[in-house]
């Protein structure tokens, strides 16, 4: 009873934080399976694209019904990530857990960071086909590797590098981490990763009907104070766990 609770208030969290900033709150759910329901860094990592894909995919719904979402452009994007998230998430489960944690911990810190710089700017029109490609491949690397949608990463690239408005780059990077997350699901499927899905089903489901509530949320408060609340809160977690790791 007290691990449904903690993944249902843990759910819940997510998904106000993804639907109030339109991405990044994913970046909690490993450190919550890890620290409050006791997953091992490869069961967390995994359970984490679970939870990663079907709010993603919920969320794309709901763009795309806006008609926010660059098809073409993010399905290109996710093309050059397919193979380096098959390939670190089929590594993943091999790693030491002390390996998977400390980077896992300075990508929570890099995001932490990103999100305290400003918005990326309005696109200038240019489009850089080869820095494209190498940040969709990174960002597979990421999200296979780390079980994260990457979603803080893929943003600013769909702006400043492809062009995107920044309307179209929160539906269109969606669809990317919906791509990046199952084919790294897909590698990790043989890798014998066991996961409790008592304590995944209700976590998703909280993350789900949470990210409606942060959608209304982000209409009264503005965004840059949630995302700066937000920031920090997430620079704490990579604090500790880096400081778990070492010490």
């Amino acid at each position: 009873m007290t691990a449904l609770i903690l993944a249902l208030v843990a759910g819940a969290v997510i998904g106000l934080a993804l639907g109030g900033l339109g991405g990044g709150g994913s970046v909690l759910a490993v450190p919550a399976l890890i620290y409050l329901l006791h997953f091992t860094p490869a069961q967390a990592t995994t359970a984490s694209l679970v939870i990663v894909t079907l709010t993603s995919v919920t969320a794309l719904t709901a763009h795309a019904r806006d008609g926010n979402v660059a098809w073409r452009t993010g399905l290109l994007f996710a093309a050059a990530g397919i193979a380096p998230a098959i390939i670190a998430g089929a590594a993943a489960g091999h790693l030491p857990e002390a390996l998977l944690t400390g980077a896992f911990a300075v990508i929570a810190a890099l995001a932490a960071l990103r999100m305290l710089q400003p918005a990326p700017t309005e696109p200038s029109g240019q489009v850089h086909p080869g820095k494209a490609g190498a940040a969709g491949a990174g960002l597979g690397a990421v999200t296979g590797i780390l079980g994260v949608g990457g979603g803080f990463l893929a943003v600013p690239v769909l702006v400043n590098v492809l062009g995107l408005t920044m309307r179209r780059a929160v539906g269109t990077s969606l669809l990317v981490i919906t791509i990046n997350s199952l084919a790294a699901l897909g590698a990790r499927a043989g890798t014998g990763i066991q996961l409790d899905w008592a304590v995944i089903a209700p976590f998703t489901a909280a993350a789900i009907l949470g990210a409606w509530d942060g959608k209304r949320l982000s209409r009264k408060i503005k965004g840059g104070t949630l995302q700066r609340v937000f920031a920090y809160v997430l620079l704490a977690v990579a604090a500790f766990m880096l400081v778990d790791v070492l010490v």
